[in-house]
């Protein structure tokens, strides 16, 4: 990781592109602003962890689904197999 001292309105240049700037510093808080293109996606990694947590619940939830998709059809065939036999 690289650490880089600034002070407000000092800038960091990321890739030529992404621009980094101190806005205000306040006890503990520093504030930044970013100026990226539109294409890259910026997020707080608290935020990019709880979209990727709910993503995984998301495909937890579909794989149950699918399971009991599954079980529900096959329950819905022999069901209808029984009723043929009985014919």
């Amino acid at each position: 990781m690289l650490v880089l001292s600034r002070k407000i309105d000092e800038k960091i240049i990321i890739n030529d592109n992404i621009e980094i700037t101190i806005v205000s510093v306040s006890g503990d808080q520093v504030r930044i602003g970013i100026n990226a293109p539109k294409d890259v996606k910026v997020l707080r990694s608290e935020v990019l962890e709880e979209i990727e947590k709910q993503n995984q619940e998301a495909s937890l939830a579909t794989a149950g689904d699918e399971q009991n998709t599954t079980a529900l059809l096959e329950e819905m065939l022999q069901t209808r197999r029984i009723g043929k036999d009985k014919k």
